[in-house]
């Protein structure tokens, strides 16, 4: 651990790596959150204002309800693609290659979403804009990770995460401050869309100068040297603490070697990741719980302001946009900060559970008790309760936890799958909900995300705890699940095996 005052320790025995693990939080830590906070701010508010920029886009142009969904849902599909190409081309060639150019994706599509003259054209830049979201889920998530202590690992993956919700709330406030000036629906949706660029811009350049991950140049790579150089400047020499600058030479390094330790590793091929019981198990519980996850959450939250004029229907526009944005700052808003403040302490794994759980009792109250949909008081409390539950809970640990739980070498595969499923689970979600809504009925379709809530609880079982361990205790597979806990107990071998 770091000495504390103005004591300055050297980097532990184990070297770079083992320092990274046990330093104490310190500006390079936040530095680090707001460089990628920053980018995934940018996502959510991209994914999440299309929602109200397509209510007033179907005034203007039209829509129906197919089309309707489908501007709806085309980033979401596209994101699924981003995220599983550029989390694999993130092991391939580094992290901090894909940082930026995601960010540069971004910013052009924003703009090219905001310029676009016709219904087709617009649907092309945000599959364009898709992409680049889907490309910044896995190295934001796998960077920040890779970055933190062991101790505070959940917290600061929670805080860049919980920049998504200045995203739900930034693009609803400034809708309804350009409808309050008197700023035509045309003008609106577009400037709603451009603005996104200017954070995405910003992005491109501040995360040129971030490090490449310690941990990727030292296991994978084994460039410890270029690592506690880089390292060392981007943080000014040390972190909490700990003098990391390092020796000049590789061979010097306790990190330095081909085996053991923390050393360079064995580099998984895609094929072995794809075909070992270990990890297939694994991405079970990660993707299939984001999906999950992402089928309810997406669906309801980008329809927010349908449902809002099914509850009641003489709301306006405006009433309807300030409603949502009510429900984001009561309940979403809480929901992330004490999933910041208690993740890394009730544990990730087990806070996922818990929201499930809850989610799944509030859409089944919704979906059962009689006249829930025509009450909007009972409605929005139920809805609100609901939200508070996905922040505290899977939407911050689906994040956090693909991050953690795969070797090193694959581990920006293993989280570009997971969202690039998660993702496709949201697509669904968006370009059903509309409508299963028209045939179902608004209880049935809420009831089914209380249903598909309840299986994201099931799922999780599978996942091992992470949290307060080091990343390469969990990669090793020494960590169970609660499942093999249980095959355990019933006498069945449970052993994770290795790669």
């Amino acid at each position: 651990m770091a000495s504390e005052g103005n004591d300055m320790a050297e980097a532990p025995a184990d070297g770079l790596i083992g320092a990274l693990d046990d330093v104490s939080l310190s500006r390079f830590h936040l530095r680090a959150v707001l460089v990628s906070g920053m980018g995934f701010f940018t996502d959510a508010y991209d994914l999440f204002i299309i929602g109200v920029a397509s209510t007033l886009i179907k005034q203007n142009w039209h829509l129906d309800t197919t089309r309707l969904a489908l501007l709806n849902a085309t980033m979401l599909g596209a994101a699924c693609l981003g995220a599983l190409c550029f989390g694999r081309i993130a092991d391939l060639i580094g992290r901090k290659r894909v940082y930026w150019l995601v960010a540069a994706v971004m910013a052009v599509a924003s703009i090219g979403s905001a310029l676009a003259p016709s219904f087709w054209i617009l649907i092309g830049f945000r599959f364009l804009l898709g992409l680049g979201v889907g490309g910044d889920y896995p190295v934001s998530a796998v960077l920040m990770t890779e970055y933190a202590n062991r101790k505070d690992r959940g917290r600061l993956v929670g805080l860049v995460f919980s920049t998504q919700a200045l995203g739900l709330i930034v693009g609803p406030l400034i809708a309804l401050a350009l409808l309050g000036a008197g700023t035509s629906t045309d003008l609106t949706w577009r400037l709603l869309l451009a603005i996104g660029a200017l954070p995405a811009s910003a992005v491109v350049y501040l995360r040129s100068r971030m490090p490449e991950s310690p941990r990727y140049q030292v296991q994978v790579q084994g460039q410890t040297a270029t690592a506690h150089e880089q390292l060392g400047q981007f943080s000014g020499g040390t972190i909490g603490g700990v003098v990391v600058t390092g020796p000049p030479g590789d061979a010097a390094d306790p990190d330095a070697g081909a085996a053991g330790g923390t050393g360079q590793q064995r580099r998984i091929g895609l094929r072995e990741f794809l075909t070992t019981r270990r990890f297939l198990v694994l991405l079970s519980g990660t993707a299939g719980c984001w999906f999950l996850l992402d089928y309810a959450y997406y669906g309801n939250t980008i329809s927010t302001p349908q449902i809002i004029k099914l509850i009641s229907p003489t709301a306006s526009t405006m009433t309807a946009i300030a409603i949502q944005l009510a429900i984001f700052v009561v309940a979403a808003v809480p929901g992330y900060l004490l999933g910041i403040a208690r993740i890394d302490k009730i544990g990730h794994r087990r806070l996922q559970l818990v929201g499930f759980v809850m989610m799944a009792l509030c859409f089944a109250v919704i979906g059962l008790a009689p006249g829930m949909t025509t009450a909007v008081l009972p409605f929005m409390i139920a809805y609100g309760i609901s939200y508070f539950f996905t922040e505290f809970g899977p939407n911050m640990t689906t994040f956090v936890l693909p991050g953690e739980l795969f070797p090193v070498s694959m581990r920006a595969t293993g989280h570009g799958i997971s969202a690039g499923v998660g993702k496709f689970g949201a697509f669904l979600g968006v370009f059903l909900f509309p409508v299963l809504q028209e045939r179902l009925g608004l209880r049935h379709t809420l009831l089914l995300a209380g249903f598909v809530s309840a299986a994201g609880a099931l799922l999780t079982l599978v996942l091992p705890e992470p949290s307060g361990r080091s990343l390469e205790e969990i990669s090793a597979g020494d960590v169970p699940s609660t499942a093999e806990l249980l095959l355990a107990e019933s006498g069945e071998d449970a052993r994770i095996t290795g790669s």
